[in-house]
């Protein structure tokens, strides 16, 4: 017999857990007095979203299910931006969280809070745990929903008695739920339709989603599109899934997207849709381009199908698995005049001026990827640095992480951390704005204490850019609650203050030997560029 709190430690031992992000609190306590037992490593993070936030990006290098654990009340409630980050970008993440004791349950005792009902519109599943012995089974299951089918967050509310009550421990070897059973292979005869209709396709194109890099189907992504010669746009989650230099990549479609890529939407005369949901800032006119082209929608959710555009063949299942079959049914075509039309697109991109004692961040984003190695890992906040990184980072084979569905600000340093922890052999650096940075500098306490060597870059222009840019396009330049200069700390000596490196540079030849000292750092580093306050996304 044990404690049901070191079964939970168990159960994550079990799963081979190795890491896990964290901030206690009273109603958590049993399971953190523990983890104290355990080889698991805590991260303590400074706000319990960014330890959401950190799991993510854990979870994106894994590529399995990552943890992350408050306490009931205004913890849990702290987590729930993380959470419905990760539902929205179909993250494998298990939140564990505490709550008060189930006889308080409903009382409106201290710190209590309805967790499972708040979190129910973006969780794959939840469990409120009133039974301590279905806890091993709860915890089997938890894993395998968030990191089966489409993946995406779990959450596990643990009242403080239940913790402290003695169980026999069994962990379940498998998992059998009678209404959860995903689709991984995809129809036999929808496949040969999609290889029909792409192989009579004059303009085929491809639009990569972030479901590709959930599913490890990269490299039969590339192979696929190698063997028809179909060029390929991604979403912004998809970025990376292509070599940025391969001659069929097109670059990221979408209201911030490239022109080529947009170019390539709209003058398709079929597209294939793998692993994206193809949303509002992806396709603006998704019935309108439905009138012109045959639409074949790929992805495991069967819900995700149709939902967004009209779809003339659908076909359900893992995109690895489809992926497969596809190369093997398609035939080895040429495009020339399709690939060629694009190509004059590509390469025809207009000369950029500095900005006099200013950073240009897209030339400066280009000479950044340039010098980075080539399994780097780039974590984007939201905002104008988010649109400058998908059009101007050069992705050579690492990763790109960034908050696309919710679009959260706050998201790339803890990200980066998570990131880092995930891959200590790679360089991981985080490229922010100055207003989003400050929704999570408190994490360079982390960063310090943990010994994590992530870079983290600051685009300043004393604006909440993005907004900022909105009004001025579409509200006359009445530029309202976007100046946050005289607010602004001096961010380089906040950073020194934690004993982290850090300079600030105004120009171009500046800002490439500060490359150079980022880059050559062992040690975690900041990095502030001065941008002109009116720079735009494109």
């Amino acid at each position: 017999m044990i404690k049901a709190a070191e079964a939970m430690v168990k159960c994550l031992e079990n799963e081979g857990i190795k890491v896990v992000f964290g901030y206690p609190g009273a109603a958590i306590c049993p399971f953190y007095d523990a983890l104290t037992h355990s080889d698991i490593r805590h991260i303590l993070v400074r706000r319990e979203d960014n330890a959401g936030h950190a799991a993510s990006g854990y979870a994106r290098i894994t590529g399995r299910p990552a943890v992350c654990i408050a306490t009931s009340g205004p913890g849990a409630m702290n987590l729930m931006t993380a959470i419905a980050t990760a539902y929205a970008d179909s993250i494998p993440l298990v939140c564990i969280t505490g709550q008060v004791s189930t006889d308080q349950i409903g009382c409106d005792v201290f710190q209590e809070v309805d967790t499972t009902g708040t979190a129910e519109p973006f969780v794959k599943y939840s469990y409120l745990i009133k039974n301590a012995a279905d806890l091993p089974r709860i915890f089997k299951e938890a894993f395998y929903i968030a990191g089966s089918g489409r993946n995406g967050p779990v959450l596990i509310d643990v009242p403080f008695d239940v913790q402290q009550t003695m169980i026999e421990f069994d962990y379940p070897e498998t998992v059998e739920l009678r209404t959860y059973k995903p689709t991984l292979k995809g129809n036999g005869l929808q496949i040969k339709k999609v290889c029909d209709a792409l192989n009579e396709s004059e303009r085929p194109l491809i639009c990569a989603g972030g479901g590709v890099i959930a599913a490890k189907a990269e490299k039969e992504l590339v192979a696929f599109a190698e063997k028809a010669n179909i060029p390929v746009v991604s979403t912004m989650m998809g970025l990376g899934i292509f070599p940025s230099e391969h001659p069929l990549c097109m670059g990221m479609l979408g209201m911030h997207g490239v022109k080529t890529a947009n170019e390539a939407v709209s003058k398709c005369d079929t597209m294939i849709l793998i692993g994206a949901r193809v949303g509002d800032r992806a396709v603006r006119s998704p019935a309108f381009l439905a009138k012109t082209t045959k639409i074949i929608h790929i992805d495991v959710d069967p819900a995700e199908i149709g939902k967004n555009i009209p779809v003339n063949i659908p076909l359900v299942g893992d995109c690895g698995y489809i992926l497969n079959e596809l190369t093997e049914g398609i035939k080895p075509s040429a495009h020339k005049e399709w690939l060629a039309e694009l190509a004059e697109i590509k390469n025809n991109v207009p000369v950029e001026d500095e900005t006099e004692g200013y950073v240009n961040p897209k030339m400066f984003i280009r000479k950044l990827s340039a010098k980075l190695p080539e399994n780097t890992i780039c974590s984007a906040d939201v905002g104008q640095n988010q649109i400058w990184t998908c059009n101007n980072f050069r992705f050579k084979g690492g990763r790109f992480l960034t908050s696309g569905g919710m679009g959260t600000m706050g998201y790339s340093v803890p990200a980066a951390i998570g990131a880092k922890l995930a891959s200590p052999d790679s360089e991981v650096v985080a490229i922010c704005g100055d207003g989003s940075f400050q929704m999570e500098m408190m994490e360079l306490a982390t960063i310090v204490q943990e010994k994590i060597p992530v870079k983290i870059i600051i685009m300043r222009n004393n604006r909440l850019g993005m907004v900022r840019e909105l009004q001025t396009n579409a509200y006359n330049d009445n530029q309202t609650a976007v100046h946050i200069a005289d607010g602004n700390p001096d961010f380089v000596m906040l950073a020194r203050s934690y004993g982290i490196s850090a300079e600030r540079v105004s120009t171009m030849s500046e800002a490439e030997e500060a490359i150079m000292h980022l880059c050559n750092s062992k040690e975690a580093y900041l990095l502030e560029c001065n941008v002109w306050r009116n720079e735009t996304t494109l």
